[in-house]
C-alpha cells in the first residue's frame, strides 16, 4: 500500500482528463471530486474506479465536451439533460441547482436523465450541507442485483444519500447502496485478499457468503434489509424514471452494453426558513451526543454517528496521504503514458 498526497493525486486525475479531452477547468473540478472522495476513505468509486472511468471516456460513452442541461422546470422543479457528460461533473451542477432553489423558495428538486455514474454517491450530500441544506439524492444504476427472490438482475443496487448540515462542517452524512455492499467495495476487498465483514450476495450454490470472489462471479448482491431493499431499489428506480422522463433500470439494461445513460434526483431543503443555525446545530447536537452515549458492544469501542468516521479519515488521510494499493496507482500512472489516440 502507497501513501500519495492529496494534490499529487488530484494533478495526475488532472493530466489524464486532460488528455482525454476535458478542458483545464473541468479536469480540475472532475480531480477534485475524484480525490476529496480518496481523502474521505472512499477509494471503491475514486482511485480504484478512476481506470474504469478512463476506459469509458476511450470507448467514447462519456463525452469530456458536454454538460448537464436545463430542458424543463416549474416552480421548484427542474429538469435536466445528461448529454451523456461526466456523471459527476453534472452532478454537481444539478446538487448546485437544487441548493439555490432552496435558499430561494425552500426546496428545490432536480432530476437528470441521460447522464452517467457519479462515482462517489455522497459527494453531492456533503456537497448540499457545505451549502446549510438538508440533502437528499439518488441515482438507478445498470440492472446488478436479483429483485427479492429471484436469481436473475432485474434491478440495481440504487445508491441513495442523505445529509443533514452542522454550522461546524462536521455533517451527518448517510451514503448506501440498496445492496449489502457496493460493487466497487466488493472489488475492493477482493484486491485486498479479504472477506467481507458480514455476507454481502450469494455464491454459486445459492448460500450466502462473504467471499468477495463468489459474489463477482454470481453477480448475486444480497439487498439491504432483504426484500426491503429490494423494494426501495423499485421505488428509487420508478421516481427517477418518471421525474427524469429518462430511462429505468430496465431501459439501461436493454440499451446499453456499459453502465451509462442514468437518471438520477436531486433534493434540497433549506432549513433556516423554519429554524435558525443555532436551532439546528442543538437539534443535531443533541441527537450525536445521545449516539455517542451509547454502551459499545467491545469494550473501549467507539460509536459514530453517519459521516463522522469519513471526517477522522479526511483528517488522516490529508496529513498522511491517501492509501492507494500499489496495482492500482500503476494502472493509473499507465494511462498518463498512453497516447488517447491509440485507445478506442
Amino acid at each position: 500500500m502507497l501513501r500519495i498526497q492529496y494534490e499529487d493525486l488530484r494533478k495526475e486525475f488532472e493530466t489524464i482528463l486532460i488528455s482525454r479531452g476535458f478542458n483545464e477547468e473541468n479536469a480540475g473540478k472532475a480531480s477534485t471530486i475524484i480525490a476529496k472522495s480518496a481523502a474521505d476513505g472512499v477509494y471503491s468509486h475514486s482511485v480504484n474506479r478512476f481506470p474504469k472511468l478512463v476506459s469509458y471516456m476511450d470507448k467514447g460513452v462519456i463525452d469530456p465536451r458536454a454538460a448537464a442541461e436545463k430542458v424543463g422546470g416549474f416552480g421548484s422543479f427542474e429538469r435536466y439533460e445528461g448529454h451523456f457528460a461526466l456523471g459527476c461533473l453534472n452532478a454537481v451542477i444539478c446538487m448546485d441547482r437544487a441548493c439555490q432553489m432552496a435558499k430561494e423558495s425552500g426546496i428545490g428538486v432536480v432530476a437528470i436523465g441521460h447522464t452517467n455514474h457519479w462515482l462517489r454517491a455522497g459527494s453531492y450530500g456533503w456537497q448540499a450541507a457545505d451549502a446549510g441544506c438538508v440533502g437528499l439524492c439518488w441515482t438507478n444504476t445498470m440492472p446488478n442485483m436479483p429483485a427479492w427472490g429471484a436469481k436473475d438482475r432485474r434491478i440495481g443496487n440504487n445508491p441513495f444519500v442523505m445529509a443533514i448540515p452542522r454550522s461546524d462542517g462536521k455533517h451527518v452524512v448517510v451514503d448506501c447502496a440498496m445492496s449489502q455492499f457496493a460493487y466497487g467495495k466488493i472489488e475492493e476487498a477482493r484486491l485486498k485478499g479479504q472477506q467481507l465483514p458480514v455476507p454481502g450476495g450469494f455464491d454459486r450454490n445459492g448460500s450466502i457468503t462473504s467471499d468477495p470472489r463468489e459474489i463477482e462471479e454470481t453477480w448475486r448482491v444480497l439487498p439491504i434489509g432483504y426484500w426491503k431493499g429490494s423494494g426501495l431499489s423499485v421505488a428509487f428506480d420508478m421516481i427517477a424514471a418518471v421525474l427524469s422522463g429518462a430511462n429505468a433500470v430496465s431501459d439501461i439494461g436493454k440499451k446499453y452494453e456499459e453502465e451509462i445513460g442514468l437518471s438520477q434526483v436531486f433534493i434540497a431543503i433549506d432549513p433556516e426558513k423554519f429554524n435558525t443555525k443555532e436551532m439546528t446545530d442543538e437539534i443535531i447536537d443533541r441527537i450525536t451526543a445521545d449516539i455517542h452515549s451509547s454502551e459499545p458492544v467491545k469494550e473501549g469501542g467507539s460509536i459514530y454517528y453517519p459521516g463522522e468516521r469519513t471526517i477522522l479519515t479526511r483528517e488522516e488521510n490529508m496529513r498522511d496521504g491517501i492509501p492507494v494499493l500499489e496495482e492500482v496507482w500503476e494502472r493509473i500512472r499507465a494511462l498518463e503514458k498512453q497516447e488517447p489516440e491509440s485507445i478506442k
